[in-house]
């Protein structure tokens, strides 16, 4: 059985472990559905980019966890002691950094729409820097500052018109997007002008990213040769050199054992390569280069365990295995038509002699984890493995079919402890009034 990672083993029991504890166990003391996460493989990830980016673009360069992909207050701990930077997109995840301790002058705020009062909390936590997507949100930013009597630092979002052949939903980098400005249209320029003539913000950067899940290095070398481009552009027509450039993330990882790996240090070196070999030759100074890993820090990091209920077999058509989770905790089946790694916790090592459909438990007949998918012979009661779903399945939970949402526990050299408790009852009426 491929288990995709090195975190993941057999034990002697024959039990699939994670970070080398018994996920059956797991399964017992914790119940399910569950996140299980480990934290040692969360930390190697973020040391890895960490040591990457400093190798190839020198010791200011700073990874930012880009938290949209995993947000508690748990993993914004881990990021500040690995030296890490943040991304964060809303309100929410502002304050769920801050309430971690997070510092906030190594956080970049993002997001294509923010509201007054997202503008307002940013600046009354004193978030480092804004990444400004367009003129409106400039502008509020600018008349915010001013009656603070603040000087704001920001970057601007620009759409560098690259399509990284990916699934539609998750290209952003294209010219034809709702996040930045393009370079093509003229509007990235212009919006680089406004932002100059602004008395209290100060431009120190532009930040492109181009997509999510890429497997392809040539994207993001093409992104780092197009937005070096674009600095120099800005410093010919304005006099002005920007001294940050923020590369985004989007690097992919393996969710089946057909995916290719990717080796991340390798692709930061030719962006790297790139951009300093741009700079030498055109006289501009190197910026100070950041990236924005997500998906690729926590992914692999992170299993779901369930409880299979039923397995219903429709002769001539397709077996159904019936789990107690499903599109409420990971929706991206039913979003993406995502594909997993799935088996037998208490058994991973029997042959997958069975091609199933992994069914939600929800009142939907869209409620499915994955279909055509080979696993072991399984009966009511086993412990189910869905690998790889460490990032955009407990972000993106919800409460349908008013299930609680699952409790995420950290494993860490054979030490299990809850990061997330599990949703009761109780708290799906908290708020009705």
């Amino acid at each position: 059985m491929n288990l995709l990672y090195n975190h993941l083993s057999v034990n002697e029991q024959g039990h699939l472990t994670i970070g080398g504890m018994d996920t059956v166990e797991l399964a017992a003391t914790y119940g399910t559905p569950a996140y299980i996460m480990d934290e040692n493989a969360i930390r190697n990830q973020m040391q890895t980019y960490l040591r990457a980016a400093r190798e190839s673009f020198g010791a200011d360069a700073l990874p930012l966890y880009a938290s949209k992909a995993l947000c508690f207050t748990g993993i914004y701990r881990i990021a500040a002691e690995e030296g890490m930077g943040v991304d964060c997109v809303s309100g929410g995840e502002l304050y769920t950094a801050r309430a971690a301790g997070f510092p906030a002058s190594r956080i970049y705020f993002h997001g294509n729409n923010k509201t007054v009062r997202d503008i307002n909390d940013a600046m009354d936590m004193g978030v480092g820097t804004f990444v400004v997507d367009n003129t409106e949100e400039l502008l509020s930013i600018e008349a915010h500052a001013a009656a603070r009597g603040i000087t704001q630092r920001i970057l601007l979002r620009i759409s560098p018109g690259i399509d990284p052949h990916t699934h539609k939903a998750i290209s952003t980098g294209s010219v034809d997007s709702k996040f930045g400005s393009a370079i093509e249209t003229g509007q990235a320029m212009a919006i680089v002008k406004l932002a100059l003539e602004q008395q209290h913000v100060k431009l120190a950067g532009i930040h492109c990213h181009v997509g999510s899940q890429i497997f392809d290095n040539e994207p993001f070398k093409a992104a780092a040769d197009i937005m070096t481009r674009f600095i120099a552009v800005i410093k010919a027509e304005c006099g002005y050199e920007l001294e940050e450039l923020n590369l985004g993330g989007g690097l992919g990882v393996p969710y089946t054992e057909y995916d290719r790996e990717v080796d991340y240090a390798a692709v930061i070196r030719e962006m790297a390569e790139i951009t300093k070999g741009f700079c030498v030759a055109n006289g501009i100074k190197m910026p100070r280069v950041i990236l924005e890993p997500g998906r690729s820090l926590v992914a692999a990091a992170g299993i779901t365990l369930y409880t299979v209920g039923s397995v219903k077999e429709i002769p001539g058509f397709r077996t159904y295995v019936s789990v107690d989770g499903g599109m409420p905790d990971n929706p991206r089946y039913a979003l993406y038509q995502s594909r997993y790694t799935a088996l037998i916790a208490n058994c991973p090592n029997a042959p997958r002699t069975e091609r199933v459909t992994i069914a939600g438990r929800c009142c939907e007949s869209g409620d499915l984890i994955g279909e055509d998918m080979p696993l072991q012979a399984t009966k009511r009661g086993d412990i189910l493995a869905v690998l790889t779903t460490g990032a955009y399945n407990f972000a993106m939970a919800s409460n349908y079919n008013r299930l609680p949402r699952p409790p995420v526990i950290l494993v860490r050299d054979g030490v299990a402890r809850v990061a997330v408790r599990r949703e009761s009852y109780e708290d799906l009426i908290k708020n009705d009034l």
